[in-house]
């Protein structure tokens, strides 16, 4: 049986994912792994491809999931598996692409070998969450699991009690529950990571804000919460929407203030999104603007062929 190839495309935000992959349409379809675009009504903030881009080069896994839904990287994995081998099988290339670090490991190495969800305890942890509050729960994961808690982002309640469950469940930290040394079996693997000069990524950033404002950014954030999605739902606790919730907790910042929030929380994301991805290995590693030498890279890794079994 010959092995599927993928090719994993990956970098910071704002480093310019959504160009570089337009010089694969003719070979290539997009398994999405940013794990806000797979949240509908949320294209502004979230930098969503549109249809000038879609219509070119099939994206998969955007808008797919209601905000107040979680999307874990399990979803991810299983439905990437399914994907993979669709678009193999009509003879296209597999591109998983986008900034999600976690998401992306857990594809190429495989899940974690955790113990399975506690329905019991996963229950009594809601309801503390209801009566205690969400930092009482975070502070509580700081003790018994500190790489965890250092690791998950302080509005994100799924992974939060879900870290917790597993502690309470197995008397072991998540953080214990280590991914596997080599990636999985039945595929081939080829990692390109994207990267710009420091000083360049961040005033791509800042631009790109500037741009979102401009293209009602706030506007959608009121759109979404007059639909009734709450400030703390999975969508709405990420970047670029949790300021606007922080705006209406304290009633003090003005929207300049949230425009400025939002640039440095990106900056800053994407400094620890380099951090993660330079720990990776066997990645080849491009400017952008250097895509034909990618497009080289990608069509000697098609004609590779190897089989198993």
């Amino acid at each position: 049986m010959q092995t599927v190839p993928v090719v994993v495309v990956f970098g910071p935000t704002a480093v310019g994912k959504t160009d570089f992959l337009l010089h694969f349409e003719h070979i290539g379809e997009i398994i999405n792994s940013d794990s806000l675009q797979v949240y509908k009504y949320m294209s502004i903030g979230t930098a969503k491809p549109d249809v000038s881009v879609t219509s070119r080069i099939p994206h998969h896994l955007v808008d797919c999931i209601d905000p107040d839904d979680e999307f874990s990287a399990g979803d991810f994995v299983k439905r990437s598996d399914k994907l993979c081998h669709e678009i193999y099988e009509r003879g296209r290339l597999p591109m998983i692409a986008g900034g999600t670090g976690f998401f992306l490991k857990n594809f190429i190495y495989g899940l974690p070998d955790a113990p399975a969800s506690s329905e019991e305890i996963r229950q009594k942890l809601k309801k503390r969450l209801e009566a205690e509050g969400l930092e009482a729960l975070r502070e509580e994961l700081k003790q018994k699991d500190p790489e965890s808690w250092e690791r998950i982002k302080p509005l994100d309640s799924y992974r939060i009690l879900r870290a917790l469950e597993v502690y309470y469940t197995s008397g072991s930290p998540l953080s214990d529950y280590k991914l596997p040394a080599e990636p999985r079996s039945g595929y081939r693997f080829l990692l390109i990571g994207l990267n710009r000069d420091r000083a360049e990524l961040y005033e791509r950033i800042n631009q790109r804000v500037e741009a979102m404002f401009n293209a009602g950014l706030p506007e959608e954030y009121k759109k979404l919460r007059a639909m009734g999605y709450r400030s703390a739902c999975p969508g709405l606790s990420a970047i670029g929407y949790r300021e606007f919730s922080l705006m209406e907790e304290l009633g003090s910042l003005t929207l300049n203030d949230v425009k400025e929030l939002i640039k440095q929380n990106s900056r800053n994301y994407a400094k620890r999104q380099i951090t993660f991805f330079k720990a990776l290995p066997d990645v080849h590693w491009i400017h952008p603007d250097h895509w034909q030498d990618a497009v080289n890279m990608v069509n000697s890794f098609i004609e590779k062929k190897e089989t198993i079994g």
